[in-house]
């Protein structure tokens, strides 16, 4: 990989960093063993409630990073640690609202070994995840786990055919699975892939350090139109990165190329917002060299909205590593890693408004988690959830919830459907509900248990909002359902 210049805080842009950026993890790693003392107090805003409710001790697990926890169908959050567990080779564990962690598998090599990113919870109620090495050449799976911690590995990458994935999976809507890994390929510079649920894997694309963008450490993400969208950590003109789009057929299209000053380094799975444009961050770069949230429509216009480090000593964070997500109010929420950058060492988390106006929810201070490299997750009861890489009582990582007070809702793992295929719904509160509905169109159901229900996408329905009607009251999806043709 060639050496990254990375952009150095000054009005006039005078001089780059041209140590070698090849490393992001151990870089990561020897910033958070410096992260020991709190320099400064918690930003917080009335009527919300922060809670730390696991710290992770090694032997059931450490480090989680490049993940969102996910809601499982019994209403509980389950997610990986890339580090420790009885093998020292990472986890998955699940915990409860309340703070009980339990740890559903350690991994052991063979079956892979450090996980990294989101698990995505498909509509046969197992989980799909990656592992970043292990597997039979060492070079990182694909595999599948059932809810009580059987895995199965549906694939082991050998280089060729792409190595190192860092980040979760996006089910298609044609049922196969589509991902990316950071390195392999054809020119070393990682791959998009897909790979069926029997585990038949399928090379998309080859990344060309030397013509496109290269080492994809994000996912990707299906828009509307049917296209993935994602974005490599470097290549493009500056080497800063670039956004791109690929179809089901693998032609790909860069969209954008950061240059530095817009941006640079975008770590992260894209966001598709309720205005149907994209949104994502750059972990480096935009005006002050904190990194930036950005948007960016369709055709490739991009707008910076945020750029971190503008207030003194960077009190507004810095270095976002996660993705963003759009809350049930309509702003945006994420992540600072901070990395042992100015006042707020320890990391932050934040909301966005639409346009740009920037809220400091809370900041980290090691005892309650430190360096979150993770996106939060908003959970059917309106909670936020998330986990921080370092810090908590052994410095290995926390888990923890914020309570900003917004309420419950209904959410659909798979938000897509036809007429006639069963989907499931996850919220809270479905014992005796009357009315399943998808966009005013009465749907057959059933309850499966409190916190899960099965409808069936009723025929003549069009695109729009679920609602489901409990004892409690109505309850109403947090993104539209997409009825497919």
């Amino acid at each position: 990989m060639a050496d990254k210049q990375i952009w150095v805080r000054s009005s006039l842009w005078t001089g780059r960093r041209t140590a070698h950026h090849e490393s992001v993890r151990a870089v990561w790693r020897s910033a958070c063993a410096l992260l020991l003392i709190c320099v400064s107090a918690a930003i917080t805003c009335s009527a919300q409630t922060f809670t730390d409710l696991w710290n992770f001790a090694g032997n059931d697990g450490q480090n989680p990073q490049f993940l969102a926890l996910v809601q499982g169908s019994d209403g509980d959050f389950y997610g990986t640690a890339s580090n420790g567990g009885a093998n020292l080779l990472g986890t998955v564990f699940k915990v409860t609202s309340g703070g009980v962690l339990s740890t559903i598998h350690d991994f052991d090599g063979s079956d892979g070994a450090s996980p990294h990113g989101t698990l995505l919870l498909n509509t046969d109620g197992n989980f799909y995840g990656t592992t970043l090495g292990g597997g039979a050449d060492q070079a990182g799976t694909v595999f599948k786990i059932t809810p009580a911690g059987i895995v199965t590995t549906l694939y082991g990458f050998a280089g060729p055919d792409g190595a190192g994935p860092q980040d979760g999976l996006v089910r298609g809507t044609d049922g196969n699975l589509y991902g990316t890994t950071n390195t392999g390929g054809k020119y070393g510079g990682g791959t998009v892939f897909k790979v069926s649920l029997a585990g038949a894997l399928t090379t998309l694309h080859n990344f060309n350090p030397s013509s496109e963008g290269a080492h994809p450490l994000g996912g990707l993400m299906q828009a509307t139109d049917g296209k993935f969208y994602g974005t490599t950590q470097y290549g493009g003109a500056f080497n800063d990165g670039t956004i791109f789009k690929i179809t089901h057929a693998g032609k790909l299209t860069t969209l954008y190329t950061f240059s530095g000053p817009d941006g640079a380094d975008p770590f992260s799975v894209l966001l598709q917002a309720s205005d149907g444009n994209l949104y994502g961050t750059t972990n480096i770069g935009g005006a002050h060299n904190g990194g930036t949230v950005f948007k960016i429509l369709p055709g490739g216009t991009l707008t910076t909205l945020y750029s971190f480090c503008a207030l003194d000593q960077c009190t507004d964070g810095a270095y976002p590593i996660g993705a963003l997500i759009q809350a049930t109010d309509g702003s945006f929420y994420g992540t600072c890693a901070n990395l042992n950058h100015g006042a707020k060492v320890h990391g932050t988390v934040f909301k966005l408004s639409p346009d740009g106006n920037l809220t400091t929810l809370h900041s980290f201070q090691v005892a309650d988690g430190s360096a979150p490299h993770s996106a939060l997750l908003q959970a059917t009861s309106g909670v936020f959830y998330g986990n921080t890489y370092a810090g908590g009582s052994h410095n290995l990582g926390t888990v923890f919830s914020l309570d900003t007070g917004l309420g419950p809702f209904v959410s659909l793992p798979t938000n897509y459907g036809k007429a006639g295929q069963k989907r499931s719904i996850l919220g809270q509160g479905f014992i005796g509900a009357t009315r399943v509905s998808f966009n005013g169109t009465k749907a057959s159901f059933r309850v499966k248990s409190d916190t899960l229900l099965v409808a069936t996408v009723p025929s003549g329905a069009m695109s729009g909002l679920v609602t489901v009607s409990t004892p409690g009251g109505k309850l109403t999806s947090n993104k539209p359902f997409l009825i497919l043709p």
